[in-house]
């Protein structure tokens, strides 16, 4: 990024000394931002950036599905594969799909915006083609598009995760874990649950999670701490207090798809997972040539996610672990389809309908009530009042 684009908030000028109105204004300068920013550039548009320190670094652990990633990503940003990652619910499950952590500082260079005009601000009202800064400034542009993340709110589910990075040498014997929910961390009976996520950053450090996939209100870090700590002294891994940690703690509720906004902001963060790099990655190059990247079947999955989540919090502690056994012996398709469709309305029909069908009748009926309410439950149970 270009120093000089700091100090000033007018639009970039052409040799004639006349403001060139941008075709793209981009707010926010997350992983998706920058992603859009930089296709549009690379698309030959002319394109301001906008965010309050746009040379902050990101430090977060960022993952996703090797088959989500796009072409146009450069191959280094990929900093360790795990070919068949193992989920634990009450037993184990081998996942045959590669799964890919990144290079969080490789992505963020890799997605460069040299030809971008940046403005170092905050956007405080948005519209169209017009964004109001913090300092008073209005910029104009052919469209306008805010990538600022979702604000935090009670009335929002959470993700939170404690995580330490650790020599990979301390964890011989630890399989990367997408996901493991055994009761070995310490959590006293019917509260809030919490897994282990446990990956490889490179050849020689893991990082080593316990997240709290959604609550309303989420799980502290100081809890997640307390039970990584418990976990990991139970399978032999001892902590010095002298790792690096990461805290993690995001809305996975709020996003509004639409053509005026993007990444989480958009409705790109998968409500059920907390998701959302890869899908923006993906998205990105339609979005920035103003393709509708939110066709009737991409709606109707955001719908079906977002009865998903509600499922989730929905379910009694205890029986999350089997949830997500019966959800991971759905054939691959299925898993892929509910994971990463994010158009494929049809498949993510059918492995909704397929876990429904498969879990014990208990689970059934509350997630039929959560998700669909309390009368069309009793019909699909086949109840009577």
């Amino acid at each position: 990024m270009r120093g000089s684009d700091h100090a000033s908030h007018r639009s970039p000028a052409n040799p004639n000394g006349r403001e060139v109105r941008p075709d793209l204004v981009v707010c926010g300068l997350g992983p998706a931002g920058r992603a859009l920013a930089h296709r549009a550039v690379a698309r030959g548009l002319t394109v301001t950036v906008l965010d309050p320190a746009p040379e902050r670094r990101w430090t977060a652990t960022y993952a996703a599905w090797a088959d989500e990633l796009p072409d146009w990503l450069a191959p280094e940003v990929v900093a360790a594969t795990v070919s068949q990652p193992l989920a634990w619910g009450t037993r184990a499950h081998r996942l045959d799909r590669p799964y890919v952590v990144l290079d969080t500082a490789r992505l963020q260079t890799s997605l460069h915006l040299s030809d971008a005009h940046v403005v170092a601000d905050r956007a405080v009202d948005i519209a169209p083609e017009r964004v109001t800064t913090a300092s008073g400034a209005t910029i104009t542009g052919g469209r306008v598009i805010d990538a600022r993340g979702l604000a935090r709110s009670p009335a929002r589910a959470e993700q939170t995760a404690y995580g330490v990075i650790v020599d990979a040498g301390r964890c011989a014997g630890l399989d990367p874990l997408f996901m493991d929910w055994r009761p070995d961390n310490g959590a006293a009976p019917g509260t809030p649950p919490s897994f282990l996520y446990a990956v490889p950053l490179d050849d020689e450090r893991m990082l080593l999670e316990e997240t709290c996939l959604a609550g309303r209100p989420a799980l502290t870090g100081a809890q997640l701490r307390a039970r990584l700590r418990h976990r990991l002294g139970a399978r032999g891994i001892r902590l010095t207090g002298d790792e690096p940690v990461e805290h993690v703690r995001f809305p996975v509720q709020g996003g509004r798809p639409g053509p005026r906004a993007f990444g989480a902001a958009g409705g790109f963060l998968h409500p059920a997972t907390g998701y959302s790099v890869g899908a923006a990655l993906a998205a990105a190059d339609a979005m920035a040539a103003g393709q509708n990247v939110w066709p009737a079947t991409a709606r109707g999955v955001h719908r079906l996610r977002s009865a998903g989540l509600r499922a989730l919090l929905a379910l009694p502690p205890e029986d999350l672990p089997l949830f997500f056994d019966t959800f991971l012996t759905l054939p691959p398709a299925a898993q892929r389809a509910y994971l990463s469709g994010r158009t494929d309305l049809a498949g993510t029909v059918t492995a909704m309908s397929s876990l429904f069908a498969a879990l014990p009748g208990r689970l059934r009926r509350r997630v039929a009530v959560a998700t669909l309410g309390f009368r069309f439950a009793r019909e699909v149970e086949g109840l009577r009042p």
